[in-house]
């Protein structure tokens, strides 16, 4: 099967792709800077947002696999994470539609649907709010016939690229490095989402997926705080402090005032206060049951990432000394 995989950049995506060739699918890798990913597969360069180059990107594949997203905390236009977001999941299923693709796997997220402790979803910040309305968009297309499977994936975590998109393992890299100042929501349940797993359930949905089904992709629930329970007891290395709520409200109050005044991008918004103060478990029961869905063990999981900084500090070192 010949599979476009947008967003095949980033860091989920990479993984995406790297599951897709495991399986013998042929990939095109779809993103703005696809040509210099050092990715094995087909590379088309373009922007998400841009309807004809999607298009053109989609011919002749028999499924398109759309994880491409905006994922931030902040940014000074918030439409930009609209087109993203939303208008970026508009142009794939125009594409779809087009060229009469037979199926369209979309990566939604775990905050598109509400926390477990509250009736209603939060307000949350710019990349939540638009994956909701992405969400409902996605709904509205598989109410229509489109031949969607929807995927909302829990916290994604592991080895790799410490960014956005690698949230946990960001945060356990600043810690072991003295970075993290410290955590906020510690007691909220995180549903830990292994990116391989993740990876490999997007390549299930392409086969076993129900057309217009939804599956969560998810992992341990567990508190926040389990996974540096975990660093502790491989690295021996004290647990972050605890962020106190009026404390993290009044760091997110500053933070946004210095992104107002002085352009700077913030680590902290009172939206972003709001998602870590609630909790986020899933339930990945039909994912297992029809998608063969499997769960790396979190300890496992944090102990690649563990693994994975060593080697990489210890690299750096090296070739610093030589």
């Amino acid at each position: 099967m010949q599979v476009l995989v947008t967003g095949s950049t980033g860091y989920l995506g990479h993984a995406i792709v790297a599951a897709l060739v495991r399986s013998g699918h042929a990939v095109v890798a779809f993103s703005r800077s696809a040509s210099r990913s050092g990715l094995p597969v087909t590379t088309i360069d373009g922007d998400i947002r841009d309807a004809g180059a999607v298009a053109r990107a989609a011919r002749d594949c028999d499924a398109i696999i759309h994880s491409a997203a905006l994922v931030a905390v902040w940014r000074k236009a918030p439409q930009d994470f609209d087109n993203v977001n939303v208008g970026g999941l508009a142009n794939v299923l125009a594409a779809a539609r087009q060229h009469r693709t037979p199926r369209v796997v979309y990566t939604s997220s775990f905050l598109a649907l509400p926390p477990a402790d509250a009736r209603g979803t939060p307000a949350g910040n710019d990349y939540q709010r638009t994956k909701i309305l992405a969400s409902q968009l996605a709904d509205r297309a598989a109410d229509d016939g489109a031949p969607i499977v929807r995927l909302y994936p829990g916290v994604i975590y592991g080895p790799g690229q410490m960014t956005d998109g690698n949230l946990v393992g960001k945060m356990i890299g600043d810690h072991l490095a003295g970075r993290l100042p410290g955590v906020v929501g510690a007691d909220r349940i995180w549903s830990f989402a292994y990116v391989d797993d993740v990876a490999r359930g997007h390549v299930a949905a392409l086969a076993r997926g129900r057309i217009g089904g939804r599956y969560c992709l998810g992992g341990e629930n567990v508190p926040q705080m389990r996974a540096f329970d975990i660093v502790r007891e491989i690295t021996g290395r004290p647990l972050p402090r605890r962020l106190p709520p009026w404390l993290a409200s009044c760091a997110a109050a500053a933070d946004e005032l210095g992104a107002r005044w002085l352009g700077r991008t913030p680590q902290l918004t009172s939206g972003t206060l709001d998602i870590l103060l609630h909790d986020w478990p899933l339930d990945s029961t039909s994912a297992e049951e029809e998608l063969g869905y499997q769960v790396t063990p979190l300890r496992d999981g944090i102990a690649n990432i563990v693994s994975w900084l060593t080697a990489a500090r210890s690299a750096t070192q090296g070739a610093s000394t030589s």
